[in-house]
């Protein structure tokens, strides 16, 4: 552990004589104790006036020493010896002396701290944990773990760099006028504690005893406060004048002062400048932070399975044409429904292996399918509740059915992607030609083997595809006569191979195809994908 000592005495007094929280005075003393910033606030004020009163020249400890892990540490800076006086307007600031004891505790009674403007005051102590908690409880989430995030105001930054300047001034001057005072800037910026981690250190054990769950840096359920303090938010504002190039507007950020950002401009701004638009140190203000939001969100849940589709007026996602829905429902809506429904959750993403045309089938074991499931309130289902959730989806509609449902990793997916070009589709296709036909004209094409196709992008899905040529391979084929003007044709083809493009020629973009192999005009009337060979997901006993 890491606890005060003598060398810390005139840090201590310098900022309770400025306004500073115990918690942020144990930061800037570089204690690296978790124990000791969860302790009582007032308990903690007691002890830096005890510690204060100590004029021993022995190291001095605050409490027993309490074995932590290391903390990480805020980086800074370096400051030069530039201009080591100037406050914000450029004039000397008085500089209380670090032996004017009873000034420190005049200063030392409750008030918003400096540096945290309350954060490590008022947002630590229990109340404040019970209305987070009445909020994650209230929001009804399913959840083992936890891990807790916290935004602070960027503001927060300016002023620990005005502190840490504070400091380097008053070092300055004692070291120049030779008063004897030992303040030796012990202090490093390196090794300050941060402020967030600070936080959590006290939040973290009184969040887990009041949820019942541990927290966990690995937890997929987060639970965050946003902090907000409106009375000095344009205190960042010098900032963009000095280093404008710090500060670029951002699509996703309502305003070009992020945390980053001014800790990229504290980084630039020359030391004159600093402080001549900002105190040394920062004072008191007079309202405390203000928690802006506390939400939760739990991370996706994935949802995978095969489904049949037995309509032939059915598209695979909504068909939305200039904003105008052609279609009432989609195989994405009819499935995703219900799973939004029984895992409450706030939006999804719907993905699968291919895709059929809106008149056509899919049949056999069905087309492999994933949902992500975003921020779901529930998310533990056993397997015979997603054995009932799957009857429930089949018996909503006769369009489609679905088979193998269960839950999966974000990770698994990729396997239904996998390959894509490799993968085999079987179909079969009714299909239509002019001139009268006899089963012998059509023999032929089941000694066809691999045969090469090159397929121009076709008309039909030339708006969102790409104009090129592909090659694309039938593996084999299995002609059925019908009558003279009709046969079903069975095709195993490589995955991506445009099967109606195949039959009718595309007005010559597809070569060959069977109108060219039949010497006649042949078009499709209807198709049916029989199999799509994607050994994934896992069959289940249903």
């Amino acid at each position: 552990m890491s606890s005060l000592t003598e060398k810390d005495r005139p840090i201590v007094q310098l900022l309770l004589n400025t306004g500073t929280c115990p918690r942020c005075i144990l930061r800037f003393c570089c204690v690296g104790s978790q124990a000791l910033y969860r302790r009582p606030y007032k308990d903690l004020m007691k002890d830096l006036k005890e510690f204060l009163k100590n004029n021993q020249e022995k190291e001095d400890t605050v409490c027993l020493d309490v074995v932590d892990p290391p903390c990480k540490r805020i980086r800074l800076e370096h400051v030069e010896e530039g201009p080591d006086e100037l406050s914000h307007n450029g004039a000397l600031q008085q500089i209380p002396s670090v032996n004017d004891e009873s000034t420190a505790m005049e200063n030392s009674a409750v008030k918003v701290c400096n540096v945290c403007l309350g954060i490590l005051q008022e947002f630590c102590e229990a109340d404040f944990v019970k209305k987070v908690c009445h909020q994650v409880n209230s929001a009804d989430y399913q959840f083992t773990s936890f891990v807790f995030s916290v935004s602070l105001p960027p503001q927060l930054s300016v002023r620990e760099v005005s502190v840490y300047r504070y400091f380097f001034i008053t070092y300055m001057r004692m070291k120049e006028s030779n008063c004897g005072i030992k303040l030796g800037l012990s202090l490093a910026k390196d090794d300050i504690v941060q402020l967030k981690e600070a936080y959590k250190w006290i939040i973290h054990p009184q969040l887990s005893e009041e949820l019942g769950v541990p927290a966990d840096g690995k937890s997929l359920f987060e639970v965050s406060v946003v902090f907000a303090h409106p009375e000095t938010e344009e205190e960042c504002h010098f900032l963009a004048a000095a280093c404008p190039d710090c500060f670029k507007p951002a699509k996703n950020k309502q305003s070009v002062f992020t945390r980053m950002a001014v800790i990229k401009a504290l980084e630039k701004i020359k030391e004159e400048d600093f402080l001549k638009h900002f105190p040394c140190p920062p004072s008191s203000p007079k309202n405390l932070c203000v928690a802006l939001e506390i939400q939760c969100n739990n991370g996706a849940v994935f949802v995978a399975g095969r489904y049949n589709k037995y309509s032939r007026n059915l598209p695979q996602t909504p068909w939305i044409i200039d904003g105008e829905r052609k279609l009432e429902s989609s195989v994405e809506e009819l499935i995703s429904e219900h799973l939004m429904a029984e895992f409450k959750a706030e939006s999804f993403n719907f993905s699968s292996s291919g895709r059929e045309d809106v008149d056509v089938r899919t049949l056999g074991n069905g087309r492999p399918f994933a949902i992500e499931l975003v921020n779901p309130r529930r998310i533990h289902f056993t397997a015979e509740e997603m054995k009932g959730l799957q009857q429930t989806i089949n018996n909503s509609s006769d369009k489609i059915q679905v088979r193998d449902l269960q839950l999966v990793t974000r990770s698994a997916i990729g396997r239904m992607k996998e390959g894509e070009e490799e993968k085999t589709k079987t179909y079969s296709a009714l299909i239509w030609t002019d001139k009268a036909i006899q089963k012998e004209d059509i023999a032929f094409l089941d000694d066809i083997k691999e045969l090469k196709l090159d397929q121009k992008t076709p008309l039909r899905v030339l708006h969102r595809r790409p104009l090129a040529v592909r090659c694309r391979i039938i593996h084999t084929m299995k002609a059925e006569y019908i009558d003279e003007h009709h046969f079903r044709l069975h095709l195993k083809t490589q995955a991506g191979t445009y099967i109606k493009e195949f039959v009718h020629g595309d007005f010559g973009r597809t070569k060959p195809n069977i109108g060219s192999l039949l010497n006649r005009t042949a078009d499709i009337l209807e198709l049916d994908v029989e199999s799509v060979d994607v050994d994934w997901p896992p069959t289940l006993d249903n």
